[in-house]
This record gives C-alpha cells, structure tokens and sequence, in this order.
C-alpha cells in the first residue's frame, strides 16, 4: 500500500522514475503489484527459463532486478526500477543512491529536478543494526551524493530473523538513530491500510517540497518465520501466541469495508476467489508451456547459452527470456568506436595549458603555482610525472565526449598531494578546475572530496558506474586497506555482479598501495585479496609502473566493452620519482602494454651474446629499487620485466618479453 501511493503520486507529479531497493522479504510482491512484472513471468523463471546473457553462475530469483512501468490512477504511469541485490540486506543502499545519481546527472536538470526518486524498503533489525544505513542517511544531504531525498520504508516486524528488538538495538524504536540527523519519521500502524496510505502521501510531499529524506515506520508483525518452513514459536513462544490469534491485515481491513457498509461479506470472498483462481490458472498455463508444450526451434535457440559467444561485446545484456534488462545494461549502450589510447601531442599540451590559466582575479596559493608551471613544462619537454599523466588521461576523455566521475576520500588534492584537480583561491576560498576549461564542448566533470566512509561510498559509486556507461567512474581509497571497510560490496557487487545478474559497471578503484616502512597500516592494498576474487574474466587487476601506463590503461578502460571492474594499485615514492616520469610521446603513441619487458640496451645486448643468467618478473615499485641496484653494481646479466597487469594474465604478453632473453641459460624468478 505505502509503495502503491508513493508511485501514484510520483506518476502524477510527472516523476521520470522511481527507483527501489528492498531486501528478498516480500520482493515478488513488489515486482508483479508495483513494478508490472506479470504473474506469468514469475512462474516461468521459477520454472528455471529466466536467463540472462552474460550471467555465469547465477542467483536465486528474489534476489533479482527489474525494470517495468508503474500504472496509477487516472491513467498516468511512471517507470519503475527495482535494483538487484545480495543476501546482506543492507548493502544495496548504496548501490540504488548511485544509481539515481546518475540518472539524475544524465537527465541535467541538477538541483531543480530531482525528477527520479529513490525509495529504500528496510527491515527494523537491519536498520537499526547494519552501519551503511547510517552511512547513507548522512550522505543525503552532502554535495556528492545528493539525490533529491529518499523515502525510507521500515518494515517492523520488531524481530530480527529470531532475535527481539531488546537484543537488537538500545532505542525504543529502530529508527531512532535518524534522528540525530534530523529525518522526519513517521510511525504508523500496519494494519490500518488507509492511515498507511495517507502517510505514504505526506512523506512523498515532504520529499517533493523539502528534497530530504523521511522514513515511514511500519509496525507491523512477521506471521511466519524466517522463511515458511520456519517455527518461530520455539524462540518466540510469546510474541507468536499473539500473532496466532490475530486475524490478516486483509482479514482486519476486509471486516472494516463490511462493518462501513462498503462491501458485502459475499463480494469479499468472490474478490479473493477470483484473485487465487487467475493465480492457479496462469500457474497451471505456464508449467504447461515446460512440460506439456512441444519447444519449437527458435524457443531452442534462445534458450541455448552454451553456444553464444560472451566475449562479443553487443550480446553482453541481450535478454534470452522475459527478465528485463536495464537501458544501461543493454548490448552496446555507451560504446564508441575507432578509439584509440593515444592521443595527439596538441591535446597534450592543451591540457598542460589549462594548469596555468586561471582567472587574473584568482590567486593561486604560492607553493602550487610552480608546480602548475612545471605541469605546462612537462607536457612540451618530457618529464610528465604521476599526478600530470591521470589528468592528461582525464582531460583527453573530457575532450572525447566522455563524462566522468572521481569521488574519493581526499579525491580533489588525493592523499599525497599528487593531484590537485581542484583549485582553492588563497585569498577567498573560492575553487578553480582546470579540467572544466578544456574545450567549449567538453564532457561533465565531477570531483568530489568523499564523506570519510568506504561502505556505503563504494556502494554509491558502484551503483552509478551501472547507470553510466557511457561515462567514467573513479572511487579512491585514501589508502588501499580502507577498501576493507566495504568489503561487503567489493564481494557481492565489484567481483560477482556479472556472474549472478549480468550486471556490467566499469567502475574504477584507485588503491594506493606500497611498502614505505611505515608499518602494516596503510601500507598493503592487499592485492592478494582481490587475486583470489579474480576469475571468469570478472575484473581486470592492474598496477602500473608509469604514468604513461597509467595513462594508456584508463583510457582503454573507458572505452573497451564488455565493461568490467578495473582495480588499480596507485603508487607512493613513484608519485615524483623522476626515474618513473614519462616523455611525451608515451602518451602520443603506444597502447596499455599488460607486459613491459626490458628496456635496457645494455642488459638487451648481453642477452643477444647469451650472457643473461637470471631474468626477474615484478610489478610495481619494486621494479625501480631492482634497477638502481642492478644500475649501481652494474649488472647486465640480470634482466628484469614487469608485469603491469595482474589478471587476467597475459601468457602470451609474457612470453613475448621472455623470448630475446632465454636465449642461452636464464633463469626466470619473480620479485
């Protein structure tokens, strides 16, 4: 009922969209009485037919998203979206926040739209208990996240799975912690439909006037268990005993039509009756069509996945049954082509001339203005270092037509200060970017300094890098072990998406990562982590060892399809190492090479006389103290390659750069 009238109004309020995130609990419901998926195709996937091209593994169906259209009264009508989602209940907040956003940001009208509404469906264990739900509230209202307000539904079934509400939270009601950031909550009995619907209607205009969150608290019960063939008597035996002798919030609103006249007690039942026998007969129609039905060859075809080709990146999506497909999901969308990673010298350069063209009226503060002067310098004479080679790629894109997005905990200057997209005027505070002064036709860019959170933060970008293919998503950790704080959307989102629904995002992590002595806080990635998450193609693992690499790999990133998580391990020391400057023409000519082998002539010609002994596969920073050593003792019969991609492994990259140096008796060890 709450969700019914919340779309009716936004349907007749002309809303684009409304987009919903719920955990399994009561989902089917949802997507055949609010989001138009028929009855019939809940059966059919039920049946095992539901499949999706470019899912490995699969899911369970209540785990499953949709995209439909919401009919309302008097004709109108909006889309609706229900966002896929895992087991852990919670994480989906975030997920269904980005991709508002980025529907939001592709529509354009920025604040004075808000023409997509989020809708967030909770239990009150898990609102009350799970963090990102805190973590999602307070980005609400905070410039990067911001969509608009989202209506909060809490179904309080005051029991979590077998635990009491007195062993679940230190409050009276589970959403009291909102109130800290002052979100109107509205408690309403569950079993008074009609208060239930004038509620939902003044929680929609308050989102509609205010743009803020407000949460509509449900008190209600949970008839059965966990799940149906769960006896909830035996840790509840009070609370169900109760529950036992209640009649059905349908039962208690069907006596109220009767007891006001307004229906007869023979008219409810004929409703019912003909409720459950259409049910029994779309049922029965559709076991038939599996069982009864002869297949004909063109049902054969789309049902047999084994023989299409996955890696063609315009059938990645393509709907093989009645599962819907989400536009962004669909084969193609934001697929450019003729691209290429290089990019001409002039592009370069104008990007080194936007460094240094800031208003007359903007002062720059005095430590940055020779660095931004070196930025120009370098972009005509070589020596282009970290920091400079990520804008040029970022610049370049913009320049393309590609909108980009960069959110991370001190994303704007970043954590070394290698970056500084973003510009303060020393004198009044005032901001200044570069990048947004390219070209008069220039993509969007938005760089954000991120709120100091990973869960519901990766989450967010996670759910807009979805919506946005056609763009460029960057999330990055100030340092790489602060990933740890959402591991729970690297697992069931980053790494698995593709396999349980299809779902593509090029989302980018940027992880610095690097052994500097400081201890073991903030100094591993944990690469070997997302190592062991790697297979089936689900992500590309990268740690390059130059800014041109760097450079080359985000570019090919953006436009190579099908789209998959990119995860990068960012340096430290390489950050102003000149020995890890590039020149020009790395970036005027050449592709991301997953494979670097040796570039030193000299060790190269004692390779051609057989006098390489020992040859060294390594990634990452460790390649430039293997080289000053090796430079320092004058080494030339130890040749050393690095690997700039982790996986998915290129065998044949490796061998390739193995070759001119196996020639007589190297050995191959890694370092």
């Amino acid at each position: 009922m709450a969700l019914d009238r919340l779309l009716d109004a936004a349907a007749h309020d002309g809303l684009d969209e409304v987009v919903i995130g719920m955990a399994h609990r009561g989902r089917l419901n949802v997507l055949t009485n609010i989001a138009g998926k028929s009855y019939a195709q809940v059966f059919d996937e039920f049946e095992g037919n539901g499949v999706i091209e470019g899912a490995g593994t699969g899911d369970v169906k209540y785990h499953l998203g949709t995209v439909g259209v919401f009919s309302g009264t008097d004709g109108v009508s909006t889309r609706v979206s229900l966002a896929a989602n895992p087991s852990h209940l919670e994480t989906v907040d975030g997920v269904v926040e980005g991709i508002v956003r980025a529907k939001q940001d592709r529509i354009g009208l920025g604040e004075k739209g808000y023409t997509v509404m989020p809708v967030l469906v909770h239990g009150d264990a898990a609102f009350a208990g799970q963090g990102v739900v805190y973590e999602t509230l307070n980005m609400s209202q905070l410039p990067a996240y911001r969509t608009g307000g989202t209506v909060h539904i809490v179904v309080n079934n005051q029991i979590g799975f077998t635990t009491g509400s007195a062993s679940a939270r230190s409050t009276i009601y589970a959403t009291d912690l909102a109130k800290g950031l002052q979100v109107p909550i509205f408690h309403v009995n569950a079993d008074d439909p009609e208060t239930v619907a004038r509620t939902a209607r003044h929680a929609y205009e308050y989102r509609r006037t205010f743009h803020k969150d407000v949460i509509i608290d449900l008190i209600c019960y949970r008839r059965r268990g966990h799940n149906e063939g769960d006896d909830p008597s035996m840790t509840q035996p009070l609370m169900y005993r109760l529950i036992d002798s209640l009649d059905s919030t349908r039962g208690v609103y069907t006596s109220a039509l009767v007891g006001r006249g307004d229906v007869t007690p023979q008219e409810a039942q004929e409703i019912a009756k003909s409720y459950q026998d259409e049910l029994e007969r779309i049922f029965t129609e559709a076991r038939l069509q599996v069982t009864g039905g002869k297949v004909s060859d063109t049902d054969a075809e789309t049902t047999n996945t084994s023989a299409q080709d996955l890696s063609d990146p315009t059938k990645v999506g393509v709907p093989l049954s009645s599962l819907e497909i989400p536009y962004s999901q669909q084969a193609g969308i934001g697929m450019m082509l003729g691209w290429t990673s290089a990019v001409p010298r002039d592009v370069v350069e104008r990007i080194g001339d936007a460094q240094v063209s800031w208003p007359e009226s903007f002062s720059v503060h005095p430590k940055l203005q020779a660095m931004l002067s070196k930025r120009r310098e370098a972009t005509r004479e070589g020596g282009i270092d970290w920091g400079l080679g990520e804008l040029i790629a970022l610049g370049s894109l913009l320049m393309e037509g590609v909108p980009i997005r960069l959110v991370g905990e001190d994303a704007r200057r970043a954590t070394f200060a290698q970056r500084h997209a973003v510009l303060h005027d020393h004198t009044s505070g005032q901001e200044w970017t570069p990048l947004n002064f390219l070209t008069p036709d220039q993509a969007p860019l938005e760089i954000y300094d991120s709120l100091l959170s990973e869960y519901a933060a990766l989450a967010f970008e996670y759910g807009y890098s979805v919506e946005r293919p056609e763009g460029l998503t960057m999330w990055e950790a100030q340092f790489g072990d602060f990933a740890n704080g959402a591991q729970s959307v690297i697992d069931e989102y980053v790494t698995s998406a593709a396999q349980k629904w299809g779902q593509r995002s090029g989302l980018v992590m940027l992880l610095p990562h690097g052994q500097e002595g400081q201890g073991p806080d903030h100094s591993s990635a944990r690469i070997e982590r997302y190592l062991q998450m790697c297979a089936q193609d689900n992500m590309l693992v990268a740690q390059p060892s130059t800014p041109a690499s760097y450079f080359h790999l985000l570019r090919e990133h953006t436009y190579r399809r099908p789209r998959r998580p990119l995860i990068v391990f960012t340096p430290k020391q390489l950050l102003r190492l000149k020995a890890a400057c590039s020149p020009v023409e790395d970036f005027t000519s050449g592709t991301f090479q997953p494979v670097i082998g040796e570039t030193d002539d000299a060790v190269l010609a004692a390779a051609q006389k057989q006098n390489v002994d020992r040859v060294l596969l390594c990634s990452g920073r460790v390649y430039y103290d293997l080289l000053a050593h090796r430079t320092k003792i004058g080494d030339t019969g130890t040749a050393i390659v690095r690997l700039e991609q982790l996986y998915p492994l290129d065998a044949s990259a490796i061998a390739e750069a193995l070759a001119p140096l196996q020639r007589g008796r190297a050995r191959v060890g890694s370092g």
